[in-house]
């Protein structure tokens, strides 16, 4: 893994995968296609490299977004070492693929970058995540499932691992006790053995004793430490919140998924998610839509769950996304971010601003400001996981855009 904030080649390699076959060096396999640079390529294309189930956006006519076009590629702004420079170069100099603003429900920019078109589906990494809990909300509004009651409700075979006295409510916080090393690139960490198990990795030689499916996979994760203390980042979280609302519902994620949001959203495209040999999809990461999609559920988040003039999101799960504790929110982004936390499977910027994110590693966002009746889209394909750097100036740029709109 590159080395945080460390220059990288912002070249789109457009002969990545090109060819018929493609040369050697350039072909991008199971082991290769997260890594740089075959992830510019990759995260467009991932139904050719990982097995996937659609998200149908049903027969139904998209939504239409009104359009007020804005020219500020040219806008000035500061990056986080200090540097001037202005959108349009942010965007190139953090690998952006897609960039969409709205600004009380309208376009005011639309970007494609690296190849990417308005119909091209993207990967959006750990803002699955959000996807997830936006269709944990409408089942916790509906009394589906109880976000205070223990998991074995749903799921008895919970008890045998260390989520077996833990609520939805710590796994949606990310505040369970359950070990699980979130260690990207490094072989042996509980995240690196979960890409073997969902299919993103190939399995190597001598892994016989990990298991074949998330389900297993999960029933051998221990407890560490009392359910309910501060924050802590693991994304194996958001796959026992999807195995619950499965089992409450008797109906796959995915599905669950397209009734509940992508449907209602009145969306231009069927999404999809990976899926493991079990036919699990990945909550946590396995996520992949189009530019104009993730927008419309970013607005939806931002009109207190509303969209097309459907309640399609409960208010009061809307709401509850904002109400944070900063005392448990702990790790990197303390320092950067005082005022933070982490709700409902979604990062809070400020909790007095009641700004927050749908956050994915390689530079995936979904960003929403309420007061300021703005949305934000931006896919990526970052040489790194994490990029402090990236993500500082990204906010930046972001900052300069609601203040140029907003005043």
């Amino acid at each position: 893994m590159r080395a945080e904030n460390q220059p990288a080649d912002r070249d789109t390699t457009p002969d990545i995968a090109q060819g018929f076959p493609p040369p050697p060096d350039k072909r991008v396999t199971l082991a290769n296609w997260d890594a740089p640079p075959f992830n510019r390529w990759a995260f467009q294309h991932v139904r050719e490299i990982i097995p996937t189930v659609e998200v149908r956006r049903g027969g139904r006519h998209a939504s239409r977004f009104e359009s007020d076009p804005q020219d500020l590629d040219g806008l000035p702004l500061t990056s986080h070492d200090g540097a001037p420079t202005t959108l349009g170069r942010t965007l190139e100099d953090t690998f952006t693929d897609g960039f969409l603003v709205l600004h009380r429900g309208r376009i005011v920019v639309e970007r494609y970058l690296n190849g990417m078109t308005d119909d091209t589906l993207h990967l959006s990494q750990s803002v699955a995540k959000s996807i997830t809990s936006g269709a944990a909300g409408v089942l916790i509004g509906r009394g589906v499932i109880d976000p205070e009651a223990p998991l074995t409700d749903h799921v008895p075979e919970l008890a045998r691992c260390g989520y077996a006295d833990a609520t939805l409510r710590h796994l949606l916080d990310m505040r369970s006790g359950v070990r699980f090393s979130e260690d990207y690139g490094v072989p042996d960490s509980d995240v690196s053995r979960e890409e073997i198990v969902c299919g993103w990795k190939p399995r190597p030689h001598g892994s016989d004793h990990i298991p074949d499916n998330m389900y297993d996979f999960i029933l051998t994760l221990p407890k560490e430490r009392e359910h309910g203390g501060p924050f802590l980042y693991r994304s194996i979280e958001t796959d026992v919140i999807a195995w619950v609302m499965e089992r409450a519902t008797g109906t796959p994620l995915a599905e669950l998924v397209s009734r509940e949001l992508w449907q209602p959203l009145g969306t231009e495209r069927d999404a999809n998610f990976t899926v493991d040999p079990a036919g699990f999809a990945s909550a946590d990461g396995g996520f992949s839509a189009t530019l104009r999609d993730y927008a419309r559920f970013g607005q939806m988040y931002a009109s207190g769950g509303r969209l097309n003039g459907r309640q399609i999101l409960p208010a009061a799960y809307v709401d509850d996304t904002l109400a944070g504790e900063p005392e448990a929110f702990a790790g990197p982004y303390k320092d950067v971010f005082p005022r933070a936390a982490y709700r409902n499977q979604f990062w809070i910027r400020d909790v007095d601003k009641a700004q927050f994110m749908a956050r994915g590693v390689f530079g995936q966002m979904i960003y929403i400001d309420p007061p300021n009746e703005i949305v934000v889209v931006k896919l990526s394909t970052w040489p790194d996981y994490l990029n402090l750097g990236f993500l500082m100036t990204t906010l930046a740029a972001i900052d300069a855009v609601t203040e140029a709109l907003c005043g």
